[in-house]
């Protein structure tokens, strides 16, 4: 904010900008979360100028941690006490004192969350998705419609990236469940994702392309990492891969339904698993997310799991081999990241390579 500051008062000095106007930007600017990087000189290099960190801007300090804490403690304490009622004017509250007013990052991610779940408790109670039913009702479309309502409005008024990022995911949510009761319609069977789940997955699939494509729009738009922007797309490419690789792998596993993390289903669906974490991986490293790469890892942890399990090592055997598998794994990614990415954008074109953070 003091760098901040300091540019908008050199400008007024220059003549640039008025001093009044100077005033009335400083207060625009950090409610946006704009920051500024150290000076640098003007002649350096984009390349020096990038800092390859890829932080998302959750804490910036302790205190953050400690308030964080206090709010997560009074809004459970509240939440079990009072009626369900209660919990959304304490957060709407201590938005506006620590949101709003403070601008701190930690306590911001931990009140949209807070929100999330009540959402997601306020719903079930009015529109209950889970039924008996094999078919995709209205209920399920109504229970998912808050979502991007509730967290929008949230986000036009304290400007959280976390709370854009699930409103454009619960968004998705919402294309899925009408895409899918659509293609129910149309086929005049209740049961028919049942009968077909390949259909399924490829729906699916569909839609974890769109949250992918969003997060690229995000992330493409801020390709030096210096605004909330590069925020909202670490939250869109968290979200993103596990839809990606849940899809991907129900599809090329010929609709056998089920779950992904059934280990009992990973003999035949470990080497989709595995190559798919790959792609999803190699991915990671183009757009230079990490986090990217970190949704999958859980999914390749439990594929090799499965691997091991088929063969006739003990349970502690195949366990802790899998834990040396996956750790080398990330410890190769993790040291070996910026030259294995570099390796990566001298193959890709150049009218590419230019539009993707430097690597």
């Amino acid at each position: 904010m003091t760098d901040l500051r300091s540019i908008l008062n050199e400008a007024a000095r220059q003549g640039l900008i008025s001093p009044e106007a100077g005033g009335r930007l400083l207060p625009f600017l950090i409610e946006r979360g704009v920051a500024v990087a150290e000076a640098r000189p003007a002649a350096a290099a984009e390349g020096k100028a990038w800092s390859d960190t890829e932080t998302p801007r959750f804490v910036r300090g302790f205190h953050d941690v400690l308030i964080t804490i206090g709010v997560i403690v009074a809004i459970i304490g509240l939440w079990g006490l009072a009626s369900l009622y209660a919990v959304p004017a304490a957060i709407i509250v201590l938005s506006e004192i620590l949101v709003r007013r403070q601008r701190l990052a930690l306590p911001a991610v931990s009140l949209t969350i807070a929100l999330f779940c009540w959402t997601s408790l306020l719903m079930s109670h009015f529109f209950p998705p889970w039924t008996p039913s094999s078919s995709f009702g209205p209920a399920v479309t109504h229970f998912v419609t808050g979502f991007p309502i509730l967290l929008g409005a949230y986000y036009v008024r304290y400007r959280v990236p976390l709370s854009l990022a699930l409103s454009i995911m619960s968004g998705l949510a919402v294309v899925l469940t009408l895409l899918l009761r659509f293609v129910q319609w149309r086929s005049g069977n209740p049961a028919f994702f049942v009968d077909h789940p390949a259909m399924l997955a490829a729906v699916g699939l569909v839609c974890a392309l769109g949250l992918f494509a969003m997060a690229l729009y995000f992330d493409l738009g801020d390709r030096l990492r210096r605004t909330t922007r590069s925020d909202i797309a670490f939250w869109l490419h968290l979200g993103a891969a596990p839809a990606l690789l849940y899809s991907t792998v129900s599809l090329l596993s010929f609709g056998e339904g089920g779950n992904i993390f059934f280990v009992g289903n990973m003999s035949s669906r470990a080497p989709v698993v595995v190559a798919t974490v790959a792609a999803l991986m190699l991915i990671g490293l183009v757009i230079d997310r990490r986090a990217f790469v970190t949704s999958g890892l859980l999914s390749l942890g439990v594929a090799i799991f499965g691997v091991f399990r088929q063969g006739s090592a003990t349970v502690d055997t195949y366990i802790y081999t899998t834990l040396i598998v996956v750790g080398a794994i990330v410890l190769i990614i993790g040291t070996g990241w910026m030259p294995l990415r570099r390796l990566v954008l001298r193959a890709l074109p150049a009218a590419i390579s230019g539009r993707l953070p430097p690597g």
